[in-house]
């Protein structure tokens, strides 16, 4: 099983929005650019709605069959460790290994010392086609790298090899995480964990590495946008050697966490894929979920009272929201308006101060950021928001649809 060049990961918390997700790809389609959808959802997510990955795959194959896709497409098992992988096992086809928690672990000697004398054989200068700097290898660095990843490295080893021993070999898409961790890999550093996962004997065909600047849930990126294309040139130009130099998959790619919205990178990744003739996975998990609340406020009458009771609940109990999601949220309290003064917003309004457009002056970025994080408020709500989502289906649909297509797929896949 190879993923194909281009590939989205789509979450949807309430499995309502399939249909609609996969209308942007099949739009992408007739643009004449093909993109895979990746449904992606988490055990914590599942946990925090009462969903499955049952739920998941349903939800996946309702809207294949609905739209005629003939198209491969994916089921991620969302950030998976060793407890939680086996929930996903029959029902996912693409396994989001996620090792950050295992980063600067100190591993025993003989396991430094097995990967340092693979890695000797890189000492010195490296000159990698299309990095302008030289790659200058020492022991220290070597013994450095071994040091920081080398536990992450078997880990992801020891969930692969479990899983091989369950699917078979060739029958799911591997992906190694490690961007849920404080500090961003260097080029240099990835050059050596494309060593280690090919020691290891893991067919990985996307990894998604924690880059420079910061990824918040929902919101464009915060950093500079020319050291962050910098990075992430130099990290496509790194997996291009490492795939011949280790024998890895020849379809391995990078994959960008908490991509959506990252508006200001869009357009200048594009460029770089064109560049270099490759692929890329997009993860955009929580913008559908936004979308929703935005088709609510906008529908009126009983969706507005549910958008403006997400709201007032997510700001009543902010740290409860905000606290699993504490690195990737940038909140000022100060500017998020009071919920009394939100009751008596129209529903435009509320849809306006949501709804990602950067033009409009209602938007509110700390607005956006709460109500991200407060899809536990919409899951206790139970039938009351699941009703929603059905009598203003049509209304969701599109911003749904608009949302992924125009503002994801076009910049970055289409280059408009």
């Amino acid at each position: 099983m190879l993923i194909e060049k281009y590939s989205l990961g789509i979450g949807d918390r309430y499995g309502h929005q399939g249909t609609a997700q996969l209308k942007a790809l099949a739009c992408a389609k007739e643009d004449g650019v093909s993109i895979v959808p990746v449904w992606n959802k988490s055990k914590r997510e599942h946990s925090l709605i009462g969903s499955s990955p049952k739920d998941a795959r349903r939800e996946a194959d309702n809207a294949v069959k609905e739209l005629g896709w003939k198209d491969s497409y994916y089921i991620d098992a969302d950030h998976i460790g060793i407890k939680t992988v086996d929930d996903f096992i029959q029902y996912c086809n693409f396994f989001t290994i996620d090792v950050a928690d295992f980063i600067g672990e100190y591993p025993a000697e003989g396991i430094i010392k097995s990967f340092t004398d693979k890695a000797a054989h890189y000492k010195g200068e490296i000159k990698i086609p299309g990095i302008a700097k030289q790659f200058e290898i020492t022991d220290n660095k070597i013994n450095a790298v071994a040091k920081k990843y080398l536990v992450a490295i078997k880990e992801a080893a020891r969930i692969y090899n479990y899983l091989v021993s369950i699917k078979g070999l060739d029958n799911f898409v591997t992906e190694v995480s490690l961007d849920e961790n404080e500090q961003p890999q260097s080029p240099e550093e990835l050059f050596f964990i494309l060593l280690g996962l090919s020691a290891e004997n893991i067919k990985i065909q996307t990894i998604a590495p924690k880059f420079t600047g910061r990824f918040n849930k929902s919101i464009d990126y915060v950093g500079n946008v020319n050291d962050f294309i910098r990075e992430f040139e130099d990290d496509i130009c790194v997996i291009k050697y490492a795939v011949k130099e280790f024998s890895l998959p020849s379809n391995l790619k990078l994959s960008i966490h908490s991509g959506s919205d990252k508006f200001s990178l869009y357009k200048p990744i594009h460029n770089i894929l064109m560049k270099h003739d490759v692929g890329v996975h997009l993860k955009t998990a929580g913008t559908t979920w936004l979308e929703e609340v935005i088709g609510l406020a906008e529908a009126g009458g009983e969706g507005t009272k549910i958008a403006k009771y997400i709201y007032e609940q997510s700001f009543n109990r902010i740290d409860e929201m905000m606290n699993p999601y504490l690195t990737v949220l940038d909140i000022d309290f100060d500017k998020l308006p009071d919920p009394l003064d939100v009751y008596n917003w129209s529903g435009e309004k509320f849809a306006n101060t949501l709804r990602h457009d950067q033009m409009n002056p209602a938007f509110n970025i700390h607005f956006r950021q709460l109500v991200h994080v407060g899809f536990k408020v919409a899951a206790e709500m139970g039938d009351r928001y699941t009703n929603g989502l059905i009598k203003y289906a049509d209304i969701i649909a599109k911003n749904v649809t608009e949302n992924l297509y125009s503002r994801h797929i076009k910049p970055l896949f289409l280059g408009k």
